[in-house]
């Protein structure tokens, strides 16, 4: 499976100029992968505005979102600030090949730090979805400081565990070793994607990454723009939890 990770650099709440700038990057980059991970908030940057940019089906993001995995004929992941009646997410929606909404994960942690559990609903599900029978688990940002949201996905046996972030420069060496940790403990392909650049509040510097069933790195990107590209070879997740069957022994969950 040929995996992309989209790292850039968001124009702050500035939807129209953000779609603008990914069209920029993939035209110069898009190849033969079958997903695109984008970051969290895709189109905004980590914004508290969230009733200005809070979107239903009919929203620009998705829209654009449907259309471009339509037209790519790709699986795309992106980060959606999300209405729903009177309740507003941060979410994680995997939009598929054929432009479909094949799965909706909101955020189960805000951070609170920044005050996002003010200006965002805190949801309760966990999330897995499919793509040719691989099972894929949606976090976002700061779930990954929470282990036992991931257990609960390595007991259900995610290949696969997705995270998208606005992970500030201050935090980024907790990012890698979190990211790391993941992969180890649910013996399981971790993938992270961050963005770049700055917002009035923090500056980033990317370190988005993939790391195998044994926590070994597969693609760490640099602090630039782009599509990175890789290949990760999904055998062998069975081949690590059967010669090591950790999973097996949990007890407490």
């Amino acid at each position: 499976m040929k995996i992309s990770l989209f790292q850039y650099s968001p124009e702050w709440e500035n939807v129209e100029e953000n779609i603008s700038i990914i069209e920029s990057i993939l035209t110069r980059n898009v190849s033969d992968e079958d997903i695109i991970i984008f970051p969290e908030m895709t189109l905004t940057g980590f914004t508290m505005e969230s009733k200005k940019f809070a979107e239903e089906l009919d929203g620009t993001g998705t829209k654009y979102f449907i259309s471009l995995s339509q037209r790519l004929k790709k699986h795309i992941f992106a980060g959606i600030i999300e209405l729903d009646d009177d309740r507003i997410y941060n979410s994680l929606v995997h939009f598929d090949n054929f432009g479909l909404i094949r799965a909706r994960y909101r955020k189960i942690h805000p951070f609170s730090y920044a005050k996002e559990d003010q200006f965002y609903d805190a949801a309760k599900e966990i999330v897995t979805t499919k793509i040719d029978q691989i099972k894929i688990g949606l976090t976002i940002c700061y779930d990954l400081r929470f282990p036992e949201l991931y257990r609960l996905y390595g007991k259900e046996r995610n290949e696969i565990i997705i995270n998208i972030a606005n992970w500030s420069i201050k935090r980024i060496e907790h990012w890698k070793h979190l990211l790391k940790s993941r992969a180890i403990e649910n013996q399981c392909y971790m993938i992270g994607v961050n963005r770049i650049g700055s917002d009035p509040f923090n500056d980033y510097s990317g370190s988005s990454a993939i790391y195998d069933p044994m926590g070994e790195e597969v693609l760490v990107c640099p602090n630039e723009e782009g599509l990175f590209t890789t290949e990760i070879d999904l055998s062998k997740v069975e081949e690590v939890r059967r010669k090591l069957p950790f999973l097996d022994d949990i007890k407490l969950i």
